[in-house]
């Protein structure tokens, strides 16, 4: 049985992020910072993206550092589960 569980969480995406926003209940809003080369420039830009993660606990506030995975559409908005919380806001 953990053997497949672990196939299962091997194909899910992961990411990781600062929360941004914990003003929702057993939500919260992840900032994903990437960076990549510009074609024409040749220099790298970075880009930020905002998800809406499940926080079944209310664990995260604002600073935190988690790691996000994906997961089965929970709302509207809400595809990312925090899987786990890297580092604390000071």
């Amino acid at each position: 049985m953990t053997t497949e569980m672990s196939k299962e969480q091997g194909r899910r995406q992961g990411l990781i992020g600062t929360v941004v926003s914990d003003k929702m209940d057993k939500t919260v809003t992840v900032a994903v910072e990437r960076t990549y080369m510009h074609r024409l420039y040749q220099r790298y830009v970075k880009r930020t993206s905002k998800y809406a993660a499940h926080d079944a606990d209310n664990e995260c506030h604002v600073g935190d550092r988690v790691q996000i995975i994906s997961c089965r559409p929970l709302s509207k908005r809400k595809r990312w589960r925090v899987r786990e919380i890297l580092d604390r806001a000071k």
